[in-house]
């Protein structure tokens, strides 16, 4: 039996500069960060008592004699990728699923490794990034950036740098104490409602051309923003009011990113003290983020008290093996289709 824990991620700076429609004509950067709330993946071998050869519990439970036969579409397509055969595969998340904060990418990353482990093969971050990469967006056709499998994969606060070439993923170089007051300063709330990321992307990439403008300037408040953590002369407070203008640009990049609900929230975080924010992903619905010094906390908590608060605790280790127990079987002998 293998156990996989695979940090969520939010995104500061850069969101949309990390599709390839765009990076790999131009160039791209993000700087995000993984934080304690996780997906456990848990993968073992089916014993063959049964009248199916694989189960799968996400927020379903599928059992099939063959692996075609599986609706969920990323498990099929993995299972297919690495030859998986007669496998029983369990998901738990700290948090809802498509909410913004790269669930999908996260369970991405966290089965493929668990499915490397049960085959006992080393798969490095990377390799575990790119292998996820190539599941959603080449296997399954999912529309999106790169940045959700990277950021849960390597953990740790980053700045990924995107081009023709490929990504390069740059630890932000940050004092401790001045990266927990950062921590400290921050607000998360669920706005209830979700959404699928990846039809919103496919809006977003219907009208990339036309989008340059704000892209490019996203960009920029990259640079920006890394100056700003790295600097420790300079307010942290920048940072947040920077999210504000991240946010601006990014409600300029598609239709679907927003609704009058999430602006009114949004409005009144401001109106009560937050230096800045954004709704984490790719837009519609989730988590909003809020930049808040620590005495104005109280009044924002108080506006939103209808929206459920999350604390959350940056973390440095990404994807992991958290339980491991070898299993012999011998896929050749599978019965399974």
């Amino acid at each position: 039996m293998i156990i996989t824990k695979t940090p969520f991620r939010m995104s500061f700076f850069g969101g949309g500069t990390d599709m390839p429609q765009f990076f790999k004509e131009h160039r791209g950067a993000v700087i995000s960060t993984s934080f304690d709330k996780y997906v456990y993946v848990t993968v073992r071998h089916l014993p063959r008592f049964f009248d199916y050869s694989s189960e799968l519990i996400y927020a379903k439970t599928e059992r099939v004699k063959k692996i075609d036969d599986i609706e969920h579409p990323m498990v099929r397509n993995a299972m297919k990728m690495l030859d998986m055969k007669e496998l029983h595969i369990s998901y738990d998340a700290d948090l809802p699923a498509r909410t913004g904060l790269g669930t999908s990418s996260t369970f991405a990353v966290g089965l493929l490794n668990a499915f490397y482990c049960l085959k006992g093969k080393y798969r490095s971050k990377k390799e575990l990034a790119d292998d996820a990469i190539y599941l959603e967006r080449n296997l399954c056709n999912e529309a999106g950036g790169w940045q959700d499998q990277i950021a849960a994969s390597f953990g740790n606060l980053n700045r990924i740098d995107f081009d023709s070439r490929g990504y390069h993923v740059n630890p932000i170089i940050i004092n401790p104490e001045r990266k927990k007051q950062l921590n400290e300063n921050f607000m998360l709330f669920f706005t209830g409602f979700t959404r699928n990321s990846s039809e919103i992307q496919k809006t977003t990439i219907v009208t990339l051309q036309e989008k340059k403008k704000q892209l490019f300037s996203m960009l920029d408040l990259v640079d920006k923003a890394q100056g700003i953590l790295e600097n420790s002369t300079t307010s942290l407070d920048r940072f947040g009011e920077l999210l504000g203008e991240e946010w601006k640009l990014k409600r300029q990049t598609g239709g679907s990113i927003t609704t009058d609900l999430i602006d009114e929230y949004y409005n009144k975080g401001i109106a009560a003290g937050a230096l800045g924010g954004k709704l984490l992903g790719a837009g519609g619905g989730g988590f909003l983020l809020f930049y808040v010094r620590p005495e104005n906390q109280s009044a924002v908590r108080n506006v939103l008290s209808d929206l459920m608060e999350v604390p959350f605790q940056f973390e440095r280790q990404g994807t992991r093996v958290i339980y491991y127990t070898p299993e012999a079987f011998d896929v050749y002998s599978s019965t399974e289709e």
